[in-house]
C-alpha cells in the first residue's frame, strides 16, 4: 500500500527527513489517476506530491509558449535535484510533450483547468496571486505563503464580485536563498518573469485589460515590478499593478502596529504576523510547541528585516547568517485573534487598490481621448 504525502503540508525538516529515493511528482493541473501513477512507479512505499501547476500547457485556459512553461519547470525540478532527491518528476497529460525527458512521466488524463472567464469579467480586475512553496521555519508549512495569499484573493472577489476576478494562486515563486533550507523551490528570476509576461500577453488577447499581480512570498516582488514595468511598455492599453506583499499599505501598517507586539525585527518571515494569519486560515498546520522566535538578525540604520522592509539599502545575504530555523521575527507571540484583525484588513487593503486600478484606468483612458 503506497503512502501519500502532500509536500506542501510538511515543514522543512520534515522534507529534509524524506528519503531521497522517494518519487516526489509534480503534476499538471489536478484529476490524475493515483492509482495508475502508483503502477507506473512500482508501487513505492511513499510517493509524494508537489501543489499542482495550475495554467500554462496547451490545452489550458491559459496556454503561454511552451519554452517558458518548460523553463519554469525545469528550474523547480533542478531545486528538489539540489536537495539530493533522485526521482522528481512533472505528471503531464498525453498530449503534452514538454522535453523533459526522463523528467517528464505522461497519463492519460484531462488536467482539471481553475481558469474560467465570460464576458462579464472583461471590465474587472484580474488578481493574479502568486504563493511559493518554501521554508517557514520549524512550526509553518511549506505551503505559508501560498495558503495567505490564495485566501486574501478570494475574500476580495467574494467582497467585491463586481470589480474584481481571479486566477488560480500559482503556488511556486522565486527564492534566491533556496539552497539554505530543505525543501524550498525556486523558478528562477528570469523564468518567472519570462512566464508571467506571457500570461498578461493571453490575458490582453482575451481583451482584459486591468491587473493587479498579488504576491505573498517576499522574493516574488522585485521580479513583479519588473513584469509590470515590461507589461505596461507592452501593451499601452493596459493598467498592470503590484503593491510589496500585504498589510503594506499607510492604513495596513497602522492596524499592523496597533495589534503587533513584537518590536522591529519580531515580523519577517514564520514570524508574528504569518504565524497569526496561519493560526486563523489553517491551525490544524501550525505547530506553536515547535515557535523558535529568531530576532538577532544583523540590523544597521540602513538595513533591517521587519514586514516592510526599511533603509536605504537592498542586499541578498545568505538566510543562514541571520537565522538557523529558517524563520525571522517572534512567532511565539502569534494569535489566532490578531490573525483575524490582520486578515480583515489585508483583503481590504486589496480592495481598495482594485478600486484604485480602475480609476487609474478610466482617468488615463479619458485623457487619451482627442478633445474638441
Amino acid at each position: 500500500m503506497t503512502d501519500w504525502i502532500l509536500y506542501d503540508s510538511l515543514t522543512w525538516p520534515e522534507v529534509a527527513n524524506l528519503s531521497r529515493n522517494c518519487p516526489l511528482i509534480l503534476p499538471l493541473g489536478t484529476g490524475f489517476d493515483r492509482s495508475k501513477l502508483a503502477e507506473t512507479l512500482n508501487h513505492p512505499e511513499q510517493i509524494v506530491i508537489l501543489p499542482s501547476f495550475p495554467f500554462g500547457w496547451r490545452g489550458s485556459n491559459l496556454p503561454v509558449p511552451e519554452s517558458c512553461l518548460q523553463e519554469y519547470l525545469r528550474n523547480l525540478l533542478y531545486s528538489l535535484r539540489e536537495d539530493s532527491f533522485v526521482n522528481v518528476f512533472v505528471l503531464t497529460p498525453t498530449d503534452t510533450n514538454l522535453g523533459l525527458g526522463n523528467n517528464q512521466i505522461v497519463q492519460a488524463y484531462q488536467p482539471s483547468d481553475e481558469f474560467h472567464f465570460s464576458l462579464e469579467d472583461i471590465s474587472k480586475v484580474v488578481l493574479i496571486p502568486i504563493g511559493h512553496t518554501e521554508q517557514h521555519g520549524y512550526h509553518l508549512p511549506l505551503s505559508t505563503d501560498t495558503i495567505i495569499i490564495e485566501a486574501i484573493a478570494s475574500s476580495v472577489v467574494k467582497s467585491a464580485p463586481d470589480q474584481a476576478c481571479k486566477l488560480p494562486v500559482m503556488p511556486y515563486g522565486v527564492s534566491t536563498h533556496r539552497s539554505s533550507f530543505a525543501g524550498t523551490l525556486n523558478a528562477g528570476g528570469r523564468a518567472f518573469e519570462d512566464f508571467w509576461l506571457a500570461v498578461i500577453d493571453v490575458l490582453v488577447l482575451y481583451g482584459f485589460t486591468r491587473f493587479y499581480f498579488m504576491s505573498g512570498h517576499g522574493g516574488n516582488c522585485s521580479f513583479l515590478t519588473n513584469i509590470v514595468k515590461y507589461a505596461g511598455e507592452r501593451h499601452l492599453n493596459i493598467f498592470c499593478a503590484t503593491a510589496f506583499l500585504y498589510l503594506t499599505s499607510s492604513q495596513g501598517v497602522q492596524v499592523l502596529e496597533q495589534y503587533r507586539e513584537s518590536k522591529i525585527g519580531g515580523m519577517g518571515h514564520a514570524c508574528e504576523l504569518e504565524t497569526s494569519l496561519m493560526l486563523h486560515l489553517r491551525p490544524d498546520l501550525v505547530y506553536m510547541d515547535r515557535v523558535v522566535d529568531e530576532i538577532e538578525f544583523i540590523a544597521t540604520p540602513s538595513y533591517y528585516m521587519d514586514w516592510v522592509e526599511g533603509g536605504a539599502l537592498t542586499a541578498n545575504p545568505p538566510w543562514t547568517d541571520d537565522t538557523k530555523t529558517g524563520a525571522y521575527g517572534a512567532g511565539s507571540l502569534a494569535t489566532r485573534e490578531k490573525g483575524k484583525i490582520w486578515f480583515e484588513a489585508a483583503v481590504q487593503e486589496k480592495i481598495n487598490h482594485v478600486a484604485e486600478i480602475h480609476e487609474q484606468y478610466h482617468r488615463r483612458i479619458e485623457r487619451r481621448r482627442p478633445r474638441k
